[in-house]
């Protein structure tokens, strides 16, 4: 089942190998900037089926993106799952503790990455 999903990361190394190990089996979308996420993420015509957002960015965190989506597209925010480097900090920590959405620890498996995504794809087109 061909999913639809965007990565929002600011390293280009990272958002490159997602797009590349997921471009075969699902529509790939990538930001850089998690205010232009947001910009797109409560458009109407954007709905996106995955969501793999960094948790740590400069501009505004994907703790941050979430509280934003959560209120503005909530649909949206269930739909994120945050990609960390495993360091949290004590916020990082207790955010994710919070949340029920899942996380993708870096370094990732290709194979293993693209079969969450598939299940995270089919749990949401089954909803």
């Amino acid at each position: 089942m061909r999913g639809r999903v965007l990565v929002v990361d600011d390293d280009p190394l990272v958002s490159s190998a997602l797009r590349r190990t997921l471009a075969r089996e699902h529509d790939v979308e990538v930001v850089v900037s998690s205010r232009k996420a947001l910009d797109m993420l409560v458009a109407p015509e954007s709905l996106y089926d995955v969501i793999l957002c960094d948790l740590m960015m400069p501009e505004m965190t994907g703790m941050e993106l979430h509280a934003q989506l959560a209120a503005a597209a909530p649909e949206q925010a269930r739909r994120m799952v945050f990609v960390t480097g495993g360091a949290y900090t004590p916020a990082a920590q207790s955010f994710l503790e919070r949340v029920s959405n899942p996380r993708l620890e870096k370094p990732f498996e290709p194979d293993k990455l693209r079969e969450r995504v598939r299940e995270w794809v089919a749990q949401v087109r089954t909803a």
